[in-house]
Order: structure tokens, then C-alpha cells, then sequence
């Protein structure tokens, strides 16, 4: 357990940026019933390891949305929620501040977490042993909503170019057949960090309208992008494709409230809305808990400046993260991402199995990544690692990976 604290001196044009957050403090986890902290028995098979895995960070959410938790509890009573305008209300303001997209109370449907809200667009939009196109190596849930639907995995793995990962469009096209009816995009894509350009969606938007393809976009990442770059809605390409997206977001991944399961799907199309909301009341996940509620409505309302402030830190821990990397374990390459704050290693150089890492990370490192192979056999050889977190905590898992690259 890291018991220190570090305060980061963020260096940008103009000098020092001081901080109205604390995103260097260490904020101990463990016995709270953190899958990131407390599961790693029974996930990796060791204890005392250090987590850099899944997509959950470790800092505390903002305290506009912690204050307003206390005032809630402090009240005593939790009963049941409805949905009222103000949340609509928050979600629409806070699309058109980020994103300049302009959209309607009645296209946005309340579900409980995106994963949810992928597999009710796969069970909707398809039927079983139709195929669902994904672009591996990509978020393993992907995966998982096509199998447990009985739907069939379609696969345009990505490319790289030798800079970057790009969409392979030439395969694309050949993939599609009579049986594929649907695609599941990573906007921005997890694992490999890329936030996809206007100029690349659009060749994409190409495609799907060309062959009749209906799209379920998970777009949780949409608001970590790093500076130089920008996130574009699919939806927003094109009045095409706004008809035929479906478009996944949420509060959890930006201000660290996965655990209060709150996400909502934006359909402009009213006749996919109500295949989607149809299937939505079928399975009574139609409302929304009184802590997601407030969370929701809470962060995006008043949490905007410590959003600002965490992507100064994000940055700041990625250029850190690759600036350790290549000064001291040049052997693993790794691509700055545009968006989102996980960084895609590519263990190849070692000329080591991906389980020969893996042990190593594990049993000589201690640190705990997410295996590239959870995101397909186009993952085999890279791990991912989570910089979420405070800086101490990021220099002391960098370490320890370089402690156990240099025992294979």
C-alpha cells in the first residue's frame, strides 16, 4: 500500500498551474469493496499487488457531488425516484457545452450502466445468428453482448500505421454481408486511446449508410480528451447517420461514479427509440436511482472546473507515464493517446509470450494490468495500463513493470 503523497508540479505554457483539487492524494481503497482493489485473488490470483486495471479511477469524485450526498443522506429517506426535467435538462446542456450537439429531451432514454444499454441495442436491432461488426482489439464487453445475445461476432480489427491505430476500411467493407445488420463503435476507442477525427468517421458514416448498417456507439470516454484533439459524436456526421445512431454516454467514467450505474442512450430516430425504450420498460430498468439522479445532475451541472483541472492532471500523468517508459524500459512501445486515460503497451520487442509477461508482471512486478488478450487475439502481446490515479501511485506501477520487464 502506498502510504506517501506527492504533490505534482504541472508544468504548462505560462508556468505552475495551481489547483483547486487535490488529485494527489492517496485515497485508500481496500476493504470498501472496490472490484479495482479488492478482487485481485480472485482475479489474478494474488493479494498484494498494485491495481492499474479497470477503468476506475482513484480519485475522489468532485466535491460539489460529494456535498450533495451528504445533504442527501443527512435527510434519511431514499425512496423512489422519477425522472424529472432538470436531469434532462443537465445531460443537454452539458452534450452542447462539450460537444456543440444540440439534442432533445425526448431522443434521451435513462439506462442503467452503457454495458446494459449495448446488449438492449444488440437484442433490438438484431436477431440471433445475425452479425455484429466490432474493431478489435477492443472493451471485452463487446464481446461478451453479441455471444450472450447468440448473435455472431463480426471482426475489422484496427491497423497500425506505424504511428497510430486506424480503422481499416477496405476490410470493413468486405466484412459486411446480408447477414450483418449492426455495428458496435468504441468512440473513443478503448484500449488503443484513439479519439476518431471528424474526417475518419465520416469514411465510416460512408459505409454504414451505403450498406444499411444501424450503429450502437459507446461514447463513455467522450470526455477525456487531451489537448490537440477533439471528441465528434457519430450522430453529428451527418443527418444519415443521426438517424441511424445510437448513442451511448455517461457521468461514471468522467467523474469517477461508475458504482451509482447511471448511463443514458441518445436515439433521435423515433422508430430505433422506441424498439430501444420498448425493450427498456420490458425489463423495468426505466427509471433511475436517487443517487444516480443527483450524481448526474450534480456533476454535470456544477463539476466542469474539476473536470478541467483532471484532464490537466491526466495529461500530465500520460506524458510522465511515456517519458518513463521509453527513458527506462525502452523495450515496450506505447502510442500517446488522444483520448481517454489508458495507455496501450505493446510488449512485443521482448520476444516473450504474453503469459511469460503476465507472471512476471504478477509475480515479480506486482502489479496488476489488464492482459491484452481480454480485448481479442489482436490484443496478444500488449497489457493496458490505468493512469488514473495519483502520480505516486503512477511512478510506483511504472517501476515495478520495469522491475519485472527486466527479470524475463
Amino acid at each position: 500500500m502506498i502510504k506517501y503523497i506527492c504533490m505534482v508540479d504541472i508544468k504548462l505554457k505560462g508556468g505552475r498551474v495551481d489547483m483547486k483539487y487535490n488529485f494527489d492524494e492517496i485515497v485508500d481503497r481496500r476493504n470498501t469493496d472496490s472490484i479495482k482493489w479488492g478482487n485481485l485473488k480472485q482475479t489474478f490470483g494474488e493479494e498484494d499487488l498494485l491495481p492499474m486495471w479497470v477503468a476506475d479511477m482513484d480519485f475522489k469524485a468532485p466535491t460539489e457531488v460529494i456535498e450533495a450526498f451528504k445533504e442527501r443522506v443527512q435527510h434519511g429517506v431514499f425512496g423512489y425516484t422519477w425522472i424529472q426535467d432538470s436531469f434532462y435538462d443537465a445531460i443537454i446542456n452539458w452534450v452542447k457545452r462539450r460537444f456543440n450537439w444540440d439534442i432533445k429531451k425526448e431522443w434521451i432514454l435513462f439506462i442503467p450502466g452503457v454495458i446494459p444499454g449495448l446488449s438492449i441495442g444488440v437484442r433490438e436491432l438484431t436477431n440471433e445468428g445475425e452479425k455484429v461488426l466490432i474493431q478489435p482489439p477492443v472493451y471485452p464487453p463487446f464481446y461478451e453482448v453479441i455471444n450472450n445475445n447468440n448473435r455472431v461476432i463480426n471482426k475489422n480489427p484496427l491497423k497500425h500505421n506505424g504511428k497510430k491505430f486506424v480503422m481499416d476500411y477496405e476490410d470493413l467493407e468486405k466484412k459486411i454481408d446480408e447477414e450483418t445488420k449492426l455495428m458496435i463503435l468504441c468512440n473513443p476507442h478503448n484500449p488503443v486511446g484513439r479519439a476518431w477525427t471528424k474526417e475518419e468517421l465520416e469514411i465510416l458514416g460512408h459505409i454504414c449508410v451505403k450498406n444499411d448498417l444501424t450503429i450502437v456507439c459507446d461514447e463513455i470516454h467522450s470526455d477525456f480528451i487531451l489537448k490537440g484533439y477533439k471528441h465528434t459524436p457519430l450522430a453529428t456526421i451527418s443527418k444519415e447517420l443521426e438517424q441511424r445512431t445510437i448513442t451511448l454516454m455517461a457521468p461514471s467514467k468522467t467523474f469517477n461514479i461508475p458504482g451509482l450505474a447511471t448511463a443514458f442512450a441518445i436515439i433521435p430516430n423515433p422508430d430505433l427509440r422506441n424498439k430501444y425504450q420498448k425493450a427498456i420498460k420490458a425489463l423495468r430498468i426505466d427509471n433511475i436511482t436517487i443517487f444516480g439522479a443527483l450524481g448526474l445532475e450534480t456533476a454535470y451541472n456544477k463539476g466542469e472546473e474539476w473536470l478541467e483541472e483532471l484532464l490537466k492532471y491526466i495529461e500530465y500523468n500520460v506524458d510522465f507515464a511515456i517519458d518513463y517508459i521509453h527513458k527506462n524500459i525502452p523495450e515496450v512501445e506505447v502510442d500517446r493517446p488522444e483520448g481517454t486515460y489508458l495507455l496501450w503497451l505493446n510488449f512485443k520487442k521482448l520476444n516473450k509470450t504474453s503469459d511469460e509477461i503476465y507472471k512476471a508482471l504478477i509475480e515479480v512486478g506486482k502489479v496488476a494490468l489488464n492482459d491484452g488478450r481480454q480485448y481479442g487475439e489482436e490484443g496478444d502481446g500488449f497489457f493496458r495500463l490505468n493512469v488514473g490515479c495519483p502520480k505516486a501511485t503512477l511512478e510506483e506501477g511504472l517501476k515495478r513493470i520495469e522491475k519485472a520487464i527486466k527479470s524475463l
